[in-house]
This record gives structure tokens, sequence and C-alpha cells, in this order.
């Protein structure tokens, strides 16, 4: 039975490789490197964004979620978040759901159906299982920073990814007194 069992264990892990076209596929971080393992070969040096979540949040043509490092934008939909969000800062969840789909359309006109390069930090991924990536568009554009510097998107630092929480901070108060986008 024991003999059965690692069989059948050993034919569907090799058959997942086979079909995975790979074992792991590594990627480099200034930190290092980290590798994902399965999947398709995707390469996150040119991925395409199938469409864009919510401010804050792209999916990838791979299927993957990619939660962009340093910044927030205000919610969309109805959630706790939400109900903390508005709590803290005393205006109506409506204001603040205007406000998320204000960061939503600007987020999607500047990367939907665009060609990107991912870069990662110290943590690759969030407790929700997102990639967690600072992301470029083609012709150069630093997609988290410009989100935050036409005044998008607060700032969200989580150690150990701080690599460029000083440049937000630089763009966010730029954005702010210069009254740009949520802070017009």
């Amino acid at each position: 039975m024991k003999k059965a069992i690692s069989c059948l264990c050993f034919f569907f892990f090799s058959f997942g490789c086979l079909y995975a076209g790979e074992f792991l596929k590594d990627y480099n971080s200034d930190k290092g490197k980290f590798n994902i393992p399965f999947g398709r070969d995707y390469n996150y040096e040119d991925i395409l964004v199938s469409r864009v979540i919510d401010g804050d949040t792209l999916q990838l043509e791979d299927g993957e979620r990619v939660r962009l490092i340093g910044i927030d934008t205000p919610e969309m939909h109805e959630s706790a978040k939400l109900d903390r969000d508005a709590s803290r800062s005393q205006q109506s969840k409506e204001l603040i759901m205007k406000m998320g789909r204000q960061a939503y359309e600007f987020t999607k006109k500047l990367v939907e159906g665009r060609r990107v390069r991912l870069e990662f930090d110290v943590e690759n991924r969030d407790i929700y299982k997102r990639l967690l990536a600072y992301v470029y568009l083609q012709d150069g554009t630093f997609v988290n920073a410009e989100i935050v510097k036409q005044g998008y998107a607060s700032l969200m630092t989580i150690p150990p990814n701080v690599k460029y929480s000083e440049l937000f901070l630089k763009l966010y108060r730029e954005a702010r007194e210069n009254r740009r986008g949520l802070w017009e």
C-alpha cells in the first residue's frame, strides 16, 4: 500500500512539473534571488497587465495579482478597511469610495493593457498571496511613484519593503502641496 501511494505521489508530482514546464523560476531583486515554484514561465521583466483591480492592485496576464509596494489608494467597495478608513479620517464612506474610483481610473488609464516590468524588494508576497512589487512601464515610468506624484495615493510603508519610501514621501508631500489628484 505504501508503495502504491508513493508511486501515485511521484506520478502527480512529476506530471505537475511537466505540465508546469519547469520546477522553479528564479527572479532577481537587488536584495537577492527568489523563486516561484511551478506555473508557466512568465517573464516578470515583460508582462501584460490584464486588468486593474483597484488603485493599488493589478492583475497580470498569468493571473497573478500584484500589490504595488509603498502606496495605498482609497477603497472603492464596502469593506472592513473602508469602515476603518472612514472612522479614522472622519470622512464619509461615500466620499472615500468616490476617491477610490478616481484612483482606480487613474491607475487603469496608466497601466491596463500595457506591458510592464516588476521589481521586487525583500518580501515578495503579502498575507493574501499577492506579489509585492514596484512596477515600471516599458518607457521607464515608475508606476508606484507616478500614482503618488499625481496625487492618487497615500503612503503605506511596511518594513522590510522600504527601498523607495523616501522618494514616495517626497512625491506625496509635493502632490499635497500642489493640490494634485485627490488633494484638489
